[in-house]
């Protein structure tokens, strides 16, 4: 994993700090609270956004959790290690666990049905903006094209915000933040559309035959997708190094227009001593409902998690933590049935 420095960033887990609303999610949901406080992390030095000259170009500094790298292909069945499904009560409307080592199919409901997706776009348009190999370091600014329009979303970004690429990358994947995520397809050669264009490339490209996707953000719900595509996509993404450090970053501080804003991870679980995730991403719209994709490691196997369509605040948080639950009890008992 490469590892970048830069002298104005605190990255590191928040101590005691309740969660900045997501600016993808602001306007749709209400602010979440985590259950229990993370340990307190070392202070670091904040990232710099200015609205005159852009800083000087350097690369954010990361922490992220344990990655192996691990292709996935498809199984059609349930193995049956696993006991019945039917015991797995997950709440999500559709879900899918996948072995990424060796492909395997170890729980699905719903895995094919074509739902939107929100902010789990995020994920697409971060792997477009590196495939067009930009300068991370070259300055993007915060225009009145970004503004969400359509949610009517809020953001801290405010127009003429200038960031590094590198920066709007991670607030865009770290705290699903909509105007960095729209200024980078805007500055895509060829602007937004040629983005989008490439967006729906690389789907295909992947397989992703019932994916589409009409902007960078997930604000519409005409981003739609299914389980079985979004384990293809979160694969993908694995491969990037950039994409897995920046989403399981846990918090970060920015300093815009002269004030010091705290940013925090949208999925609280990147914080969680007992998970080990390698890349995270979660997404809502009201029409998406309270989604949540991610690769770790459970019950020493690396897969990838699927959940769409969750309602209630915490009910994708609690899928997550069931599966994980339910993968551990049966490798336990698997290896004390063989002891």
């Amino acid at each position: 994993m490469r590892k970048t420095f830069i002298p104005a960033l605190l990255l590191g887990l928040a101590a005691v700090a309740v969660a900045v609303p997501p600016a993808a999610e602001a306007s749709q949901s209400k602010a979440r609270k985590t259950s229990k406080s993370a340990p307190a992390a070392k202070a670091a030095k904040p990232v710099k956004a200015s609205t005159s000259k852009p800083a000087t170009a350097s690369k954010p500094k990361v922490i992220s959790q344990n990655v192996r790298n691990s292709n996935v292909r498809r199984a059609s069945a349930v193995p049956a290690d696993f006991g019945e499904a039917q015991r797995l009560a997950v709440q999500s409307s559709a879900a899918l666990v996948l072995d990424q080592g060796n492909g395997e199919v170890i729980y699905q409901k719903n895995a094919s049905a074509v739902v939107p997706i929100a902010s789990i776009t995020k994920l697409m348009t971060a792997m477009v903006v590196l495939d067009s190999q930009p300068n991370l370091s070259a300055p993007v600014t915060i225009g009145e094209e970004d503004i969400d329009t359509l949610k009517g979303s809020r953001s801290r970004l405010s127009v003429g915000t200038v960031l590094t690429r590198e920066h709007a990358l991670l607030l865009a994947l770290m705290s699903s933040e909509n105007r960095a995520a729209h200024t980078l397809a805007r500055h895509y050669p060829g602007g937004l559309h040629a983005f989008v264009e490439a967006m729906n490339r690389k789907a295909r490209s992947l397989g992703m035959m019932d994916t589409h996707f009409q902007d960078p953000t997930g604000l519409t719900s005409n981003n739609v997708s299914t389980a079985n595509d979004l384990a293809k996509m979160v694969a993908a993404a694995h491969t990037y190094p950039l994409i897995r450090e920046f989403s399981t970053t846990s918090g970060a501080m920015v300093e815009t227009n002269g004030r010091l804003l705290e940013y925090h991870n949208t999925n609280a679980l990147v914080k969680s001593a007992t998970w080990d995730i390698g890349l995270s991403k979660t997404g809502y719209i009201q029409e998406a409902g309270k989604c949540l994709v991610m690769q770790a490691r459970v019950a020493e196997r690396p897969v990838v998690i699927v959940l769409l369509d969750s309602a209630g605040k915490m009910t994708r948080i609690g899928d997550a933590n069931r599966i994980k639950r339910w993968m551990e009890s049966a490798s336990l008992g698997r290896r004390t049935s063989r002891a």
